[in-house]
């Protein structure tokens, strides 16, 4: 049987009042928040709905070169080939790192072409160099993609040129920003680069279009996009103290209300929040009912620390929730998880801990056992007098 405890966190003396969170207003057609340290996703506008990416996308061209480096299968000196098509997008308008067809750029000059200049042309060498046609490349997009949980993302080309087809979803696209920042922490640092020039070709689109980078708040990633039809979108990153966010939207009408949103959003984001222990790795939270144990209950304790945001602004206390299948069964080990502590915090998700056994239960002695049965065959066959 699942049983359930309800109880305010007063209850637990880590009561945390307050006035609640005021909801963030974005102007974004769609945006999701994530605060990576706690795992809390502070926004979510629209987040799963797939849409135009523009340049964003090109995180997954550089999730698939950075992945081909973690392999071995190329190194930060590889040369790779420039193809009169990735010439083609330098003709055909739109970011560029001004690649000739004679060139052999290094696997790093292409990262810095990528993140820095948003490079088109760019991103299609990388996408021949690894999987020889740029159509090969997108589909093995789609299907990594698939793999790493990018539930709403059909890539069709490796620079996000617009395609009716190729699309992403804001949450696809923290996601896939988080693991960048995880998973390849050696090669993250090139998003926090402000200019770069291959061959002194580009002075005009040398800066890096990331508005954050050089306002002191964090920012340190990762990437922008633009066309017509998308608008002005950036998946974004910053870290504060031991806090760090990552953001992704689009929508915006200019590159100027971009800047703008990005740094409201980061503001909001640390200034909001705050980050609390509400309960001690040990320290007792519930009791369970324990069947023929030599107890009657156990202790229900984190094994870790319960570490979550509250918005700085909450008028209603906390509440929480013990849900387990009960009643336990002896004999029971310490530390053995068997219950979840679920955790409401006003205008977030509910966030879900587990739960495990603070002491052994061993079984029952053999009178309490007979004991036991005899009550249990009397409800059965007897059941309760009449009132």
């Amino acid at each position: 049987m699942i049983r359930s405890l309800r109880f305010l966190f007063a209850a637990l003396a880590i009561a945390l009042a307050a006035l609640p969170a005021r909801a963030f207003e974005t102007a974004a057609t769609a945006a999701w928040v994530y605060d990576m340290t706690t795992g809390t996703v502070l926004m979510d506008k629209n987040a799963d709905l797939p849409v135009p990416p523009a340049s964003m996308s090109k995180l997954m061209t550089i999730n698939m070169l950075f992945e081909a480096l973690k392999d071995g299968r190329v190194t930060m000196d590889t040369t790779f080939a420039v193809s009169d098509r990735a010439v083609q997008m330098t003709r055909e308008g739109g970011s560029t790192m001004m690649l000739q067809q004679d060139d052999r750029p290094t696997v790093e000059e292409l990262i810095q072409g990528i993140v820095v200049n948003s490079g088109n042309d760019a991103t299609v060498v990388v996408a021949e160099g690894l999987a020889g046609t740029e159509a090969a490349f997108s589909a093995q997009m789609t299907e990594r993609g698939k793999a790493l949980g990018l539930t709403a993302s059909v890539f069709t080309n490796a620079s996000g040129w617009p395609d009716p087809r190729h699309r992403m979803s804001m949450r696809d696209l923290g996601i896939l920003g988080k693991r960048l920042i995880e998973e390849f922490p050696e090669y993250y640092p090139y998003f926090a680069e402000t200019e770069y020039s291959y061959k002194g070709r580009s002075p005009d689109n040398r800066f890096n279009r990331n508005p954050l980078l050089k306002l002191g708040i964090g920012a340190d990633g990762l990437k922008t996009g633009h066309t017509i039809e998308a608008g002005y979108g950036l998946v974004g990153s910053a870290k504060q103290g031991d806090r760090r966010i990552i953001f992704a939207f689009t929508g915006l009408a200019s590159d100027q209300a971009r800047a703008e949103e990005a740094e409201r959003i980061i503001s909001w984001a640390f200034r909001q929040f705050s980050e609390k222990t509400v309960a001690k790795a040990g320290v007792r939270v519930a009791e369970a009912a324990v069947h023929l144990g030599a107890t009657d209950t156990v202790g229900l304790v984190p094994a870790e620390d319960v570490r979550l945001l509250v918005p700085a602004l909450v008028q209603d206390s906390l509440t929480a929730e013990v849900v387990y299948n009960g009643p336990l069964v002896a004999p029971i080990a310490a530390g053995t998880a068997v219950a979840e502590l679920i955790i409401n915090v006003p205008d977030l998700p509910d966030r879900r801990f587990p739960l495990v056994t603070e002491t052994d239960v061993g079984k029952a002695g053999f009178v309490k056992r007979l004991t036991t049965a005899g009550w249990s065959l009397y409800g059965r066959y007897i059941g309760s007098p009449a009132s």
